[in-house]
């Protein structure tokens, strides 16, 4: 069959239509998918590089769902911390409700000493020796036969012939000042020797005999102190360090109760003197069922050589006494003792259901974020056994006895409680992370969408307007070829 032959009018216009149709057809297109390239013959060049920056794109948002997840999984994590803050502060107030509840110690471990000669609490040395010569020395002037030498705690003075009773003083407390003796001449003109508390007045046997009864004197050892000076005394409460005292007038010395009180203060231990002179030492209301451990130099009672031991336990003239418990108020800290622990076993339970999606950042279980979606950008979050961060133990009603071990249980809560401050401050800090790189990886989302669209996305106004005009161009295309083909319809009309 021979093709239709058309004049060239026609032809013209049939070829301005069909290209008016493939133009609409394109608009069309462009309207319906909103894109001005929908394919690499359209434009290689955007179409491949749309086509990566959508593949990112669709990337980042599938890692967007784990990113999110692990925001929540951290969250969960910081909401059971926040829970058992909560408990560990009420096991702390149940602590603290049983160091103010009725005691459990109905009486504290103590010694008590054998009576103290000379003992006072304003001088726990006594109140020194003194010697008191029989003969008067007012009008008193030494005879040749008097002359010759006085002995006092080791120190020779020499009496000479006609030295009265101020010059034998004088020269007395010119030897004997470094020695703690003292001399002076009494209202009855008799020769006063005295000796601070801790000393001793020795009348050596090396003074000439009549020079001693020339001044109403005789050999011998005055010694009227308690006999603590010099002496030790150790105390040890519970399994604290042992405290040493030593008793005298030096240096880092105890002489009065006062001080005896200071110097047991740290080893949580008092004391006490009887009105018969008897030294009572017992533990503190904070450590009163501690254990009281009492040694030291033996000391003997009454300031002579040989007697009972004062602070041997050994010995019969002291006497110990172990704490006792009130049963009343140890059956209150008891009740006390179960809250506690009932609390800390809640502890675990809690932090076993703080996980999200199958991860429990409180029960050991690791978190790793990816941030990019070749996973060269990742944050590793590890997890903890929330039981080991807090290091408490169940308790028992030892714990609780007095206000010293009760002050050792709050001190570990409050440890608990600054590790847990710890942890959700690492926490928070890894979330902010976590959601910094949500929402940085969002806003990159959307700069790659909009970069794609820039590259292949239709002007859907200017499209539109196309398609209007190209509308009109086809009407006016199909009028012109109706006009082209009137010679062939005026032929046709002769023709009929």
């Amino acid at each position: 069959m021979s093709d239709v032959t058309l004049n060239s009018a026609v032809r013209s216009n049939l070829r301005t239509l069909q290209s008016t149709t493939d133009l609409m057809a394109r608009t069309e297109e462009r309207l319906s998918t909103g894109k001005k390239v929908n394919s690499a013959l359209d434009n290689p060049s955007s179409f491949f590089t749309a086509q990566s920056l959508d593949r990112r794109a669709g990337d980042l948002s599938n890692l967007l769902d784990s990113v999110a997840s692990s925001v929540q999984t951290i969250e969960a994590a910081d909401n059971g911390i926040s829970a058992i803050s909560d408990l560990v502060t009420q096991m702390k107030s149940t602590a603290r409700s049983a160091q103010q509840s009725d005691s459990a110690i109905a009486a504290k471990a103590s010694f008590t000493s054998g009576a103290i000669t000379g003992a006072s609490s304003a001088n726990l040395l006594g109140d020194g020796a003194e010697v008191a010569g029989t003969a008067d020395l007012s009008a008193f002037t030494a005879a040749a036969g008097d002359a010759g030498n006085l002995v006092i705690n080791g120190e020779t003075i020499a009496i000479a012939a006609a030295d009265e009773g101020s010059d034998v003083v004088d020269k007395i407390n010119a030897k004997t000042a470094d020695t703690g003796v003292t001399a002076k001449l009494g209202d009855d003109g008799k020769l006063q020797l005295s000796a601070k508390a801790g000393e001793t007045i020795d009348v050596g046997s090396g003074s000439t005999a009549a020079t001693l009864t020339a001044l109403g004197l005789t050999s011998g050892t005055t010694n009227s102190e308690s006999g603590l000076t010099g002496k030790t005394l150790e105390v040890t409460v519970g399994d604290g360090s042992k405290a040493t005292i030593t008793f005298g007038n030096g240096d880092g010395e105890v002489s009065s109760l006062e001080e005896l009180n200071k110097a047991l203060a740290d080893s949580n231990a008092k004391a006490s003197l009887t009105s018969d002179g008897k030294l009572t030492i017992e533990t503190t209301n904070a450590y009163g069922s501690a254990d009281l451990a009492i040694g030291g130099t033996a000391v003997s009672t009454d300031g002579t050589a040989a007697a009972g031991e004062v602070f041997d336990l050994a010995s019969s003239a002291s006497t110990t006494a172990e704490a006792v418990l009130d049963d009343d108020g140890k059956s209150t800290r008891q009740d006390y003792v179960n809250d506690y622990n009932d609390l800390k076993s809640q502890i675990a339970e809690l932090a076993k259901d703080a996980s999200y999606n199958g991860v429990n950042l409180l029960n050991g279980d690791d978190l790793s974020v990816t941030f990019n979606e070749d996973g060269s950008s990742k944050l590793e979050i590890g997890g903890v056994d929330i039981m080991d961060v807090l290091s408490l133990d169940d308790i028992d009603i030892e714990n609780f006895l007095d206000s010293s071990k009760i002050e050792k249980v709050v001190g570990k809560l409050n440890d608990a409680l600054n590790s847990l401050d710890s942890l959700s401050s690492r926490l928070g800090s890894q979330l902010s992370v976590v959601e910094t790189r949500e929402s940085f990886t969002k806003d990159m989302i959307g700069t790659l969408e909009d970069g794609s669209y820039a590259l292949t996305g239709a002007d859907t106004n200017e499209e539109a307007a196309n398609l209007a005009t190209l509308q009109t161009r086809q009407s006016l295309i199909t009028s012109s070829l109706s006009i082209s083909t009137s010679q062939e319809q005026n032929v046709l009309q002769l023709i009929q």
